[in-house]
């Protein structure tokens, strides 16, 4: 067997929150509950599960695969809650998103403020 990614832990302030967040963000069904966890599916068979944490937060970077289509329903929900967006990692292109390898990429905060990016193509052009 391969060896893949199954699934990683995200902590957060509120679980509902964040795990509610990223799935209406990216168009998911609703988190799951799993024992102390909210789990978010996505397509390739890997799960966020959302935790609480009782102290400071270290945010984290996460990055999402999408189609053309699923960008810009995307970056509509990014635009349609008023939120910060940034064209680089660094954040000093605000308001603005890349076309790097080829695709399109943006980078936006969840309520955690864990680093969220969508890209249309896999870095490295492939």
């Amino acid at each position: 067997m391969p060896v893949r990614l199954n699934h990683t832990i995200v902590n957060v302030r509120d679980k509902h929150e964040s795990a509610t967040f990223l799935s209406e963000m990216l168009g998911l069904g609703d988190p799951v509950p799993f024992g102390p966890f909210l789990v978010v599916q996505v397509d390739n068979d890997v799960s966020l599960d959302f935790a609480d944490d009782h102290g400071p937060v270290r945010p984290q970077h996460y990055a999402f695969l999408v189609s053309e289509d699923e960008f810009d329903e995307i970056f509509d929900r990014i635009r349609g809650r008023g939120l910060p967006y940034w064209a680089d990692p660094m954040q000093k292109r605000q308001g603005e998103i890349n076309n790097n390898d080829g695709g399109r990429g943006v980078y936006w905060e969840e309520p955690s403020g864990h680093f969220l990016e969508i890209i249309t193509r896999p870095y490295g052009g492939g």
